[in-house]
């Protein structure tokens, strides 16, 4: 057992207000820091706000405010959230502090004076969404949110990130659980693999961020200064470090997928050259999906933390706000953690946060302490009854043998992280005690029966049943800290934040106890409460960007709607393979229609550049490419903007045929399969992991009939790389292998015979 604790959430970025997204990682870092604090461990939990950078600039003047105040508002919006929330997170640093200010200059001045940041100039562009450099020529969208890019030209200094790269390979090498999960570990050692260019550490071209000692017209780049923030909080450099001494380095840096670079490679790399230690872990979890895609302000489908609040908080009107609130947060717990495998995407919707509420907590958990209290209550008086001394009915019972084994697995799987597993763990044990009563019965006197030996027999059973309801509190007290806190007093063990739960063992529930006041735990929640809430986030929806999105010119909605129908069949015909040819005969025609009624028409547009056609080539012993009947499935049409040429309206294209610009919008790139896995439940479905060079996407291929997995892995393939996210069997498939189609439903993968780098673009 480690003597000391240190996690973090990433600070988040004070662009927008707080949604569930950002919820999800503090409640998981909340839950964790309350089971090591449980466990006797001593434990820091950090979060904060991230509030310097061009992109807070410009959203403070569109708001008519200085960024400070910009700042300050956004900032205490996750402030009172938290605490809205009861997170026991230990500190909150923001980056306007004066504390951290002052240790980010400490910092850069030390890199400096090491001989690893060096004065240059930078042309090229950079992303304001995600602060990011992008190597992409001007006007190149950004490879990660797929906004415009500017160009900018500026004297910058420069981190030597070059000199590190053999270093960190080596690091992750012999240190295997640095990054997890094991897909995010892949993206990382490829991205690094792929060379490493010196970064940028400062801004000229705008004032809001922390100027560089001697040199003030300078600001720090904003992923250094947010990045430090996890040694700035601990006092590092400052007259008293002595949190720093203590909790660093960090047992635990919890982040989304997205910002795994940063916290991988630049990062470590940062404290490499500063010559500290580095932190033990960092685990990316996934995105938190609504309406299938990412949470986003710009997207328009946020959902904020406090419709759950208030919507679960008026199944209990008698109840003061602070309790409403702690009562909605514990149900938004439990989804969270229970229905999502930690690291990978999670769908979120009101109707299955009910659904999930009642079947686990109302019929489940909730269900189980009222009857069980209660029957303590109505042949007891309250008092915990004695058991028989010879402990027959526990002996005798499996649940009541298992749970040791239940301990130690549920222990096992929240200490890896894997949530779900742990609850799951949980649950079954609930589920046991419960069949365990129903079985019993022991509100039922069997005839022939005495009153002395029924009421003995009732002792045995309510008494097993209330110490197992004991066990499996203390187990999930992290994920819902409010209701085991009540069911906790309602034992009459007291304050379980002052008890020893990391010694679970049976019997530890003295007979003689006095009961505490009994309360209703979880009332069921109804159709009304998913109505309330679907009210609740109209009325209270955010406000649009302040950063307006790029516009772009788009298809009708009669023609978007049959293009993506189209998209969709082939996708499933992929997946499934069936009806392959009736399938992309409709997606080439909603593509061909389109491109006449909407390209053609649009005489506003600049036209877009030509690329040639691309000829896929197979490799290897499935070259098919002249065999009878071969096929090769079109990619799917690129969303964004459509350009039209300029001049003349363009000629009407032949039925069944697409334009030379049109095909140019699709991006096809070469990747290099990582992982292979088939899909449970799924016969033609494979899940695979592709690295193209700057990231890891997960992509699903209906080729499971036709390749072992085992056999793809090291791979390259034809990809494309812009066709929108799309599920299926409930997993996110982002992107598309190009593949032939045999007579019979057969693909045969598209490849290469020459080697090709990984994330090379096919034109």
């Amino acid at each position: 057992m480690p003597d000391k604790f240190y996690l973090t959430t990433p600070i988040y970025y004070v662009n927008a207000r707080p949604h569930i997204g950002h919820a999800y990682t503090t409640i998981v870092a909340d839950a964790i820091a309350r089971r090591q604090r449980s466990l006797g461990v001593d434990t820091w939990f950090l979060t904060g706000t991230d509030e310097h950078g061009q992109k807070i600039e410009r959203s403070a003047e569109a708001a008519g405010c200085t960024p400070q105040q910009f700042a300050d508002r956004v900032s205490q919006e996750f402030k009172n959230l938290w605490d809205r929330m009861g997170l026991t997170c230990d500190d909150f640093i923001r980056t306007t502090e004066p504390r951290h200010i002052l240790a980010v200059q400490n910092f850069i001045t030390l890199l400096r004076d090491r001989g690893f940041i060096y004065k240059g100039s930078y042309t090229g562009q950079y992303c304001v969404f995600d602060e990011l450099y992008v190597e992409a020529p001007p006007g190149a969208p950004c490879p990660d949110c797929g906004r415009p890019t500017e160009t900018v030209s500026e004297e910058n200094y420069f981190f030597k990130l070059s000199a590190f790269e053999r270093r960190l390979l080596e690091f992750y090498d012999e240190h295997p659980d640095f990054i997890r999960p094991e897909s995010r570990r892949n993206e990382v050692i490829s991205f690094v693999k792929g060379g490493l260019r010196d970064l940028s550490v400062s801004r000229t071209s705008f004032n809001w961020g922390i100027p560089i000692p001697g040199d003030e017209k300078h600001v720090v780049y904003v992923w250094l200064d947010a990045l430090a923030n996890y040694i700035t909080a601990l006092g590092w450099s400052s007259a008293d470090d002595s949190k720093y001494k203590t909790f660093w380095p960090a047992d635990l840096h919890l982040v989304g997928k997205e910002i795994i670079r940063f916290h991988c490679v630049y990062w470590p790399a940062f404290l490499m050259a500063a010559g500290l230690p580095l932190p033990k872990s960092v685990h990316a979890h996934g995105w938190l999906l609504f309406e299938e895609s990412k949470m986003s302000k710009s997207r328009g489908n946020i959902v904020r933390a406090e419709t759950i609040l208030e919507g679960f908080g008026a199944l209990k009107p008698d109840l003061p706000k602070a309790e409403q609130d702690l009562f909605g947060a514990d149900a938004l717990r439990y989804f969270l953690l229970r229905e999502i495998a930690f690291g990978q995407d999670g769908n979120f919707s009101f109707d299955a946060l009910v659904q999930r509420y009642n079947a686990d907590l109302a019929n489940g958990y909730g269900n189980l302490v009222s009857r069980t209290l209660s029957m303590i209550g109505r042949y007891f008086d309250g008092l915990v009854p004695y058991p028989a001394s010879s402990g027959s009915v526990v002996q005798s019972h499996s649940f009541a043998v298992e749970l040791p084994r239940t301990i130690s697995t549920f222990a096992a799987s929240f200490d890896a992280l894997d949530f779900s597993r742990a609850l799951e763990t949980a649950w079954a044990a609930v589920a046991a005690v419960d069949g365990y009563l129903t079985a019993n019965a022991p509100w039922k006197q069997p005839e022939g029966v005495s009153d002395e030996q029924q009421q003995a027999l009732r002792a045995d059973i309510l008494y097993t049943a209330a110490e197992a309801i004991r066990i499996i509190t203390a187990l999930v007290y992290p994920v819902i800290p409010n209701a085991a806190a009540q069911v906790w007093s309602q034992l009459g063990l007291g304050d379980i934040r002052k008890a020893d739960l990391k010694n679970l063992q049976w019997r530890g529930l003295k007979p003689g106890t006095k009961l505490g006041e009994l309360s209703p735990l979880f009332p069921r929640a109804d159709k009304e409460t998913i109505t309330r809430m679907s009210e609740l986030e109209q009325k209270n929806a955010p406000a649009p960007a302040a950063t307006p999105e790029p516009e772009t010119a788009e298809p009708s909605p009669a023609h978007t709607s049959k293009l993506k129908s189209a998209i969709e069949g082939l996708a499933v015909a992929m997946a499934e393979s069936t009806n392959e040819t009736a399938a992309v005969a409709a997606f080439e025609g909603a593509i061909a229609e389109t491109v006449r009624e909407t390209i053609g028409g649009r005489k506003d547009q600049a036209p877009s550049a030509p690329v040639a056609a691309l000829q896929p080539t197979p490799s290897g012993p499935e070259d098919a490419t002249n065999l009878p009947g071969t096929r090769i499935l079109p990619p799917a049409p690129a969303t964004g903007t459509v350009a039209a040429p300029a001049g003349p309206a363009a000629p009407t294209l032949p039925e069944g045929k697409i334009s030379i610009d049109d095909f140019s919008k699709v991006e096809l790139r070469v990747g290099q399969i990582k992982v292979a896995e088939r899909v449970p439940k799924a016969d033609k479905l494979l899940r695979l992991e592709v690295d193209l060079g700057t990231e890891t996407r997960q992509i699903l291929a209906g080729i499971a009939e036709a390749y072992a997995p085992e056999s793809l892995i090291g791979r390259k393939v034809v990809i494309v790389a812009n066709l929108a996210p799309r599920k299926l069997r409930g997993l996110e498939s982002n992107g598309m292998i190009v593949a032939a189609s045999l007579e019979g439903g057969r693909p045969v993968l598209a490849g290469f015979l020459e080697d090709v780098p990984v994330g090379a673009r096919l034109k």
